[in-house]
């Protein structure tokens, strides 16, 4: 499962779903334009650095089952300006490959030209930007549209992870299903 993020990502929209991936058996990996470290953004000042897993210009989607892409400010607005982790992130969505978004998360998506039709939960921020994107802006804790999962922000985090763990175990199981026959 991949994790892409740089500087300024919402902390606890990372730490929290890669914690509850990690007891639900996912194997998660840092996935980042910047090598090394990145630092997570606690609410209102400067979080905690983690280790990049895999920087980006090495990172191949099809070495990955799904994707989580956190909120911040910063660090969507970092990404969606970054042409390799767009293509990254639409990888996921081309290929069917779940895909889990919180809060400002998704202004990654928007810029794959990928959301028109689909319904998201995002910071109340982008609903414009969502429907000028062609998609539907739902103001729910959680909200699956096939193989996307969204929520709006941090107190959503329970029900977004009980969904993004719904949705990445059936897609685990139609692959397996797949791969058997």
């Amino acid at each position: 499962m991949a994790i892409l993020v740089t500087d300024g990502f919402e902390q606890v929209e990372m730490t929290e779903p890669r914690k509850a991936l990690d007891q639900a058996g996912a194997n998660t990996s840092i996935v980042s334009p910047k090598e090394g470290h990145v630092r997570g953004w606690n609410f209102t000042e400067w979080g905690d650095s983690f280790p990049v897993d895999v920087p980006l210009a090495q990172a191949r989607p099809e070495d990955f089952d799904a994707i989580l892409l956190p909120g911040g400010v910063i660090n969507p607005d970092t990404l969606r300006m970054n042409e390799g982790a767009v293509l990254f992130a639409q990888a996921f969505l081309d290929g069917g490959k779940p895909v889990a978004t919180i809060c400002h998360g998704p202004w990654t998506l928007i810029e794959t030209g990928k959301v028109k039709g689909r319904r998201l939960a995002a910071w109340p921020s982008l609903q414009t930007d969502l429907e000028n994107a062609g998609a539907e802006w739902v103001d729910k804790d959680a909200v699956v549209d096939g193989n996307l999962v969204s929520s709006r922000k941090p107190d959503d985090i329970p029900a977004f992870n009980r969904e993004m763990i719904g949705l990445f175990g059936r897609t685990d199981a139609r692959q397996a299903q797949q791969r058997a026959s």
